[in-house]
């Protein structure tokens, strides 16, 4: 039992302690046009049309916001073909075919000076953020200028490094590998929340992160920044259990924690404001991690926005046999299952993760509860599944299936291996 243990702590860790490799010039890019929050859009590109890194190439509409496309390599635009989405949907990209000059749009990679950052008001660092398509880079994808538009008093900032799904690693290596910048961004969202703390939080587990994050603490000490060690359980990276932790305030359902005098962004997410504020740089690169027991080189890489999937797969040394792969893209427990590798990595994409594939049969309910014990959101995913199979949406909203965070606990923990996940995805649906 305890060697099957460490096999299985093996597996999910297999990239923790890899730093990362740069991958940054694949061949072509692909820029999706629409997505999950942006169902149209308007391209400003057309096929033999050359672009730089940089270049607003289009803007999507989200209906309340909008947000710039940026090209995210130096070249020609091709056109516009269907790739497979990390949401597992088939949508239109723009493909881009890199030069390889890296030549950057007039302005952008430009370090401003600590005077020039320095005078910036509040409003200077949310048109950066705006200008620059800075989004929750943990996967939300909300952008953040909307965020921090529509905060109201806030006295506390809350730095989500916990990543507490398996086998990611992607927000930890940027807290070990780019320390300062993360915690110089967080002074520019300090000025622009007007937050009076700061918790830049992680996994308690991760000793490592502690002793890197204390030791550059000491240069940013003009900052109000507590480094916070948070509970190793899942799902702590949740949003509302995250604040519940280092706060003790529960967000009711469908209120906004800044309500409550609390905002909260991703690590990732605080990188990308440092760049976009220091360097007036767009989300153009981003870190990845790819990972499973189905390649042969789990990494994590740090690549340009819309590398294709395979491109990382070659660099992971390929597929460890010729056998049915599952492919996750995102977290094993709310990712989305690809057909094929066929694949874009966008903004959102934290990781991919390729699994050996396994037959499990599905078998009746026990009743033994374990669903009800695990769910986060205090729900009955049983009674909700039965609920859905006769349509009845009375039932499904008295059972307040729209609170659920989709987080897969009760599917995992099912005894009988039913889809429960699955099931609590449809039944939001049909009462949407």
């Amino acid at each position: 039992m305890i060697a099957k243990t460490r096999a299985i702590r093996d597996v999910l860790n297999m990239t923790t302690s890899l730093p990362t490799i740069h991958f940054t010039n694949p061949k072509r890019v692909y820029v999706s046009i629409t997505n999950a929050r942006c169902k149209t859009a308007e391209v400003y590109v057309k096929p033999g049309d050359k672009v730089k890194i940089g270049t607003i190439i289009g803007k999507r509409n989200g209906g309340f916001f909008e947000q710039n496309m940026h090209s995210t390599v130096s070249g020609t635009v091709l056109g516009t073909v269907k790739k497979w989405h990390r949401t597992g949907k088939m949508i239109d990209f723009i493909e881009i075919e890199n030069d390889f000059k890296d030549e950057y749009e007039t302005g952008v990679n430009v370090e401003r000076t600590d005077e020039e950052v320095n005078s910036f008001t509040r409003e200077d660092i949310i048109e950066c953020v705006k200008q620059n398509s800075v989004i929750g880079l943990g996967g939300s994808t909300f952008p953040s200028y909307v965020k921090l538009e529509s905060c109201k008093e806030v006295d506390t900032l809350i730095i989500n490094g916990v990543e507490c799904e398996p086998y990611l690693t992607t927000d930890h290596r940027i807290l070990l590998e780019y320390p300062n910048k993360v915690m110089e961004g967080i002074g520019y969202l300090l000025k622009a929340t007007g937050a009076k703390k700061a918790y830049l939080c992680f996994k308690k587990k991760y000793d490592d992160l502690f002793q890197v994050l204390t030791a550059v603490r000491k240069r940013h000490m003009d900052l109000p920044i507590e480094i916070k060690k948070v509970e190793n359980f899942y799902p702590q990276g949740w949003e509302v259990a995250l604040i519940k932790t280092v706060t003790g305030k529960t967000i009711p359902h469908g209120e906004l924690p800044s309500n409550h005098g609390v905002i909260v962004f991703n690590a990732s997410t605080a990188l990308g404001i440092y760049r976009a504020v220091r360097l007036n740089m767009p989300v153009i690169e981003r870190n990845f991690t790819l990972t499973g027991d189905g390649i042969n080189y789990p990494s994590n890489i740090r690549m340009r926005i819309g590398t294709p999937l395979q491109d990382l797969l070659e660099i992971c040394g390929g597929y460890v046999d010729d056998k049915d792969k599952v492919i996750i893209m995102g977290g094993p427990m709310m990712g989305a299952c690809l057909l094929r590798d066929d694949a874009v990595c966008s903004m959102s994409c934290t990781s991919a993760i390729i699994l050996q594939a396994k037959e499990y049969k599905e078998e009746p309910c026990i009743r033994c509860a374990s669903c009800v014990y695990s769910c986060p959101c205090g729900l009955q995913p049983v009674l909700i599944m039965k609920a859905y199979k006769t349509k009845d949406v009375d039932a499904l909203k008295k059972l307040n299936v729209k609170t659920c965070i989709e987080c897969g606990m009760c599917g995992y923990t099912c005894t009988s291996k039913i889809n429960l996940t699955e099931y609590m995805r449809q039944a939001k649906r049909l009462v949407k």
